[in-house]
């Protein structure tokens, strides 16, 4: 088993990598801040300024998947990726070391840039390495990645506070972050034979069909409904009457429920279609996104964080693999444009929701707005439909 896990062209391997590689990049450079904020808004940061970042995280990562529209030779995809891997963990090292806002600023961006290299190329390495006719369930296990990045990054976290604070967490996630980093780049790479005639393919703009622009602004929509809980889920519940203390484990609920989610909804897919599943997985998401607004209930609300972390990362994995197979034989083409789209919803979604919680006092409207957004996202795939059933 050893021996397999150690061979770069061994399928479970890839899969292994490509796990991990989310979890550094996804799951610490990205998803630890979620878990945090709780305890960085009882120290120094206000609201306002957590959102800031938030957007400028995602403004790094809007960058970097633009950017990953024109990797197109296979070994500069493994370059960046390489380079996606280093960014998540020193911009991870900096919010442990230094308080300076300028400083935090610029490695929330960095490091928007470096999660967008690993989800996204790294994405396309693992589907062009694997040794398989169909690669759906594959890529299921690969976005599974998603949810073990979540709870593994919360557990360390609350790991940590028990007797350190936030500082020393950070600290500690990216010394581990460095350590699982090394396996996914040493794995996820190609030998000299395939580096001597790496197979370059010529960026096409006749893939944009309006099937699947309205595809792209679906996925935009879908920005927009995973940023608000995925920046704030933890002070939402917490801010709740009676919730104080429980935000953290929501969010831990939201990783374990994340796990399986991607390989569940990627096997509906194959058996229904990718974008009617879609469109089930949005529907419970905004059912989700509103439970807060209307409850304080504690069993609720984690179910909301179950609701969420179901959905996103399946839909992260349905519509960036719905991508891949609608482009071809350059997948991240696509697949970055729809990242970017899913970005630009990123970026916006923080700055309205602080902006709504400095007004109301709460995060009701925020959460009414999103949802209403989200539920655009299904008119625009309820329409796409009858252009290409």
């Amino acid at each position: 088993m050893i021996k397999t896990l150690l061979n770069p062209n061994s399928n479970a391997a890839i899969l292994l990598a490509g796990v991990l590689a989310i979890v550094v990049g996804v799951g610490v450079a990205r998803f630890a801040f979620t878990s945090l904020l709780p305890f960085m808004l009882e120290d120094f940061l206000t609201l306002t300024n957590a959102g800031v970042l938030a957007s400028f995280n995602f403004s790094g990562y809007f960058a970097g998947a633009i950017f990953s529209m024109f990797i197109k030779d296979v070994n500069a995809k493994v370059r960046y990726f390489r380079l996606g891997m280093v960014l998540s963990v020193l911009t991870t090292l900096v919010l442990g070391t230094t308080t300076n806002e300028t400083l935090w600023l610029v490695s929330r961006v960095v490091a928007g840039f470096g999660s967008a290299m690993v989800l996204i190329v790294g994405a396309a390495i693992v589907m062009v390495k694997l040794d398989m006719q169909d690669k759906t369930k594959a890529m299921g296990i690969h976005f599974s990645g998603i949810g073990f990045a979540i709870a593994i990054s919360e557990l360390i976290s609350q790991a940590v506070l028990k007797n350190g604070d936030w500082s020393e967490a950070w600290l500690v996630l990216a010394g581990f972050a460095f350590v699982i980093s090394l396996y996914s780049v040493y794995i996820l790479s190609f030998d000299k034979a395939i580096k001597l005639d790496a197979p370059k393919h010529k960026l096409s703009l006749s893939i944009f069909s309006p099937y699947v622009i309205l595809l792209i602004l679906a996925y935009f929509t879908e920005g927009v409904g995973f940023v608000v809980q995925g920046t704030f889920l933890p002070d939402v519940i917490n801010s709740l009457k009676g919730l104080d203390g429980y935000g953290n484990v929501g969010w831990l609920i939201v990783g374990v429920a994340g796990v399986p989610s991607s390989i569940i909804w990627m096997r509906l897919a194959h058996k229904h279609g990718s974008v009617n599943v879609i469109i089930l997985a949005m529907a419970l998401q905004i059912l989700g996104i509103l439970i807060p607004a209307f409850s304080a209930n504690a069993y609720l609300n984690l179910l909301s964080g179950a609701l969420y972390g179901s959905t996103f990362i399946g839909l992260v994995a349905l519509f960036i693999h719905l991508g891949g197979k609608l482009a071809g034989k350059n997948p991240v083409v696509l697949m970055g444009a729809m990242t970017a789209a899913y970005g630009v919803g990123q970026v916006g979604a923080p700055l309205y929701s602080v902006a709504l919680v400095e007004r109301f006092g709460n995060y009701d409207a925020a959460l009414y707005v999103t949802a209403f957004i989200v539920f655009l996202g299904i008119l625009l795939l309820t329409f796409a439909k009858r252009m290409h059933p």
